[in-house]
């Protein structure tokens, strides 16, 4: 597991910040609570857009049929997009975790105009460039550095990237919010902390395990593939850090008026 260590060494510094960052600490009202999943609903959306990138390449999704890659690693993609596109809500019915998060955006009462009218836009054909428009300035960098990774960066780069700017990374970065918000919010906002528990459950126990065997299957012994994994994974995590400063700078400003 040397390379899963070279990247997890060259990620520390800028993912312990994401874990410490000051932004948890200042999301005191419902109306923070709304603001940050008007942001971060993207960074579920584009999650949920790489997840599917990486199931095209590493599994057949076209008629005929053919065998892809290796059925280890079908395995491991497959079992994280059932996960991932076909959970449960609290009453048990089938939802994605990006379905979830939009009831849980309504029972808070946070905005989702903007979203829908990106996916509606993305429904009608338009191309990517035109949807993302409307996505706030502090969370598109984000957006367009997974996407760009979607169109240019080899299946290696981008399974690392999902696992070690998004799986590995979510269980510790909720921790710093769930423990807070039931205490703060009782009963108001049960469906976001669902969210966020089921992603500590299953992203730290299962899928951050799966998606650890992926990028160790994708990169082999080729030092150059582990390196290029490497790089990605903390320029992610630094799209993050700029990610989660932006949502602060807009609380911290309705603060101070």
């Amino acid at each position: 597991m040397e390379g899963i260590e070279q990247i997890k060494n060259t990620i520390a510094p800028v993912r312990d910040t994401i874990v410490q960052h000051p932004l948890y600490s200042h999301m005191q009202r419902m109306d923070d609570i709304r603001l940050f999943m008007q942001y971060h609903v993207y960074a579920v959306w584009d999650f949920m857009s790489l997840l599917k990138s990486l199931q095209q390449h590493l599994t057949c999704t076209n008629i005929p049929w053919v065998p892809v890659g290796s059925a280890a690693t079908r395995f491991l993609i497959n079992e994280i997009v059932t996960g991932e596109e076909s959970d449960i809500d609290p009453q048990g019915t089938r939802v994605s975790h990006f379905e979830l998060y939009l009831q849980a955006m309504k029972q808070v009462g946070a905005d989702t105009q903007d979203i829908n009218n990106s996916l509606d836009l993305i429904r009608q054909g338009q191309p990517l460039a035109t949807a993302i428009q409307s996505i706030p300035p502090a969370a598109r960098p984000f957006v367009q550095y997974t996407f760009d990774l979607i169109a240019n960066a080899p299946v290696h780069v981008q399974a690392a990237v999902f696992t070690f700017g998004r799986e590995d990374l979510i269980p510790d970065m909720f921790l710093a919010l769930v423990n807070d918000l039931d205490k703060q919010f009782p009963g108001q906002i049960s469906l976001f902390k669902y969210y966020l528990e089921r992603h500590i459950e299953v992203d730290g126990d299962h899928h951050s395990h799966l998606g650890m065997q992926m990028v160790q299957e994708l990169c082999g012994n080729d030092a150059k593939k582990w390196a290029e994994a490497a790089q990605a994974s903390r320029i992610a995590l630094e799209k993050r850090q700029a990610l989660w400063n932006g949502i602060l700078e807009e609380i911290t400003a309705v603060e101070i008026i």
